[in-house]
């Protein structure tokens, strides 16, 4: 599904909607959809947002879905600033942070509330599977190597080893084509 998200494939998308009804919740589907508007931007997953709705309407799901959001306003940048220690390292986020250019350190404070705060804290999702989602999102994209190598990292670090990768990298071939898997792997195989 991150992939399909990640190259809007609209028609393809809905049907594999329809398929993981059979094997995750309305809220796992809609959190892989929540999650990708911070990888691909909102552009990309605007559409797919109806799409999703209409499918989990159609196969008898209410709408709206419960709220699962476990941050506020005031804690949602310490929380995610906290997830992004965990999975990636205190010493590289501290790194990341003190080498920020004076006047872009706001990227960072999305980066953190945002994408880290806003989503990584809800518990729809495994950090495993969160971390699996992104890189999905990451090799789908190209031209994310940077982003992607901190992802492998981060993968390893929540527990997903590199076999899950390259079996996760096996099914996106087709969608992705040769030169993002073999850039893909080329990463995984540094670590």
């Amino acid at each position: 599904m991150a992939t399909l998200i990640t190259n809007t494939s609209k028609e393809k998308y809905a049907i594999a909607v329809r398929d993981a009804l059979e094997v995750l919740s309305p809220i796992e589907i809609k959190e892989v959809l929540y999650q990708s508007v911070a990888y691909v931007g909102l552009g990309k997953t605007f559409e797919l947002f109806e799409i999703t709705n209409d499918v989990l309407a159609e196969n008898g799901v209410e709408l709206p879905l419960d709220s699962i959001s476990t941050v506020n306003e005031e804690n949602r940048h310490e929380m995610g600033l906290e997830i992004q220690k965990r999975y990636f390292g205190s010493d590289m986020i501290d790194s990341m942070i003190e080498n920020t250019p004076e006047g872009q350190e706001r990227f960072n404070d999305f980066l953190a509330g945002y994408c880290f705060g806003d989503f990584y804290t809800r518990d729809a999702l495994s950090d495993q599977d969160r971390e699996l989602v992104t890189f999905c999102i990451l090799a789908t994209l190209g031209g994310c190597e940077n982003q992607l190598r901190g992802h492998v990292l981060g993968n390893l670090n929540v527990g997903n080893d590199k076999k899950v990768l390259v079996d996760a990298l096996t099914i996106l071939l087709p969608y992705i084509g040769f030169p993002r898997t073999l850039n893909a792997l080329a990463i995984i195989n540094e670590y």
